[in-house]
């Protein structure tokens, strides 16, 4: 576990961001940060969790723990939350952990060619590491009767697609999981939501040219049909503060022109 320290701890919970690449998860974890939360970012490369832990602490002069996590794997889940739990309470998760799609490396993968390993993995790291996850966190939220738990879901998660069954089917598993949390939990306490990204996640351009004005990148944003990080973690953070007396189970967030499924 690495650890950034600018100020004392903060007097609020944790904030668990699981999944933190350097595109959503990063704003996500910043977003919370920003607002006071000590934050524990985790993904399976330490190197880069590093670097966006120390960027993220200089900036919010709070503090960010780097925390390696395989979200595959059970035993890695617990380590690492091992090491998340003995901060403080986990006010908050999102699980944002994804498996690379076939669309990354050349297009949809014929079915007859999706290898059992490879769809078992994506399976995993979608659904059962959501799952180890939330089982990690639930019981000191339902002690303390509150709580948000936070998952990334997107197209596929509503509606299968030709050549994407290894995307989908984890993505299908991991909505029916948060449904089944919310019913169980919200008289509990815990906020639960699945959040639907519909379109690319792209670059942060606060993060890039934290100097210049966004309105040009903004509206470039707008025309390549690409969703600005931090604009969408925005949403994240309005989940986690609305009123217990109306809780969104789910919402979907759109690219003005997705180019995904």
């Amino acid at each position: 576990m690495i650890r950034n320290v600018t100020s004392s701890t903060s007097s609020r919970g944790i904030a668990a961001i699981v999944g933190v690449g350097p595109n959503l998860g990063r704003s996500i974890a910043r977003k919370f940060a920003l607002e006071g939360y000590t934050v524990a970012i985790l993904a399976r490369d330490l190197g880069r969790l590093s670097r966006f832990a120390d960027e993220i602490a200089r900036e919010t002069k709070v503090q960010v723990y780097a925390i390696p996590i395989d979200c595959s794997e059970a035993q890695s889940v617990r380590d690492a939350f091992e090491g998340v739990l003995s901060l403080g309470f986990v006010e908050v998760l999102v699980y944002n952990a994804y498996q690379p799609i076939p669309w990354q490396y050349g297009g949809p993968s014929s079915f007859t060619d999706i290898r059992h390993d490879s769809f078992q993995k994506s399976l995993a790291v979608s659904s059962v590491g959501a799952f180890h996850c939330a089982q990690q966190v639930l019981p000191g939220m339902v002690e303390r009767g509150r709580g948000t738990i936070l998952f990334t879901g997107c197209a596929a998660s509503l509606s299968g697609v030709a050549g994407f069954s290894e995307l989908c089917c984890g993505k299908f598993a991991l909505r029916g999981l948060s449904q089944c949390l919310a019913k169980e939990f919200h008289p509990l306490g815990v906020h639960i939501a699945h959040v639907i990204i519909d379109g690319i996640i792209g670059a942060s351009r606060a993060l890039m040219m934290p100097q210049r004005s966004l309105v040009g990148e903004q509206q470039r944003a707008v025309g390549d049909g690409s969703l600005d990080p931090d604009s969408v973690a925005q949403t994240y953070w309005y989940l986690h503060m609305q009123p217990r007396a109306a809780w969104t189970q789910e919402i979907d967030i759109r690219s003005p022109n997705p180019r995904f499924v």
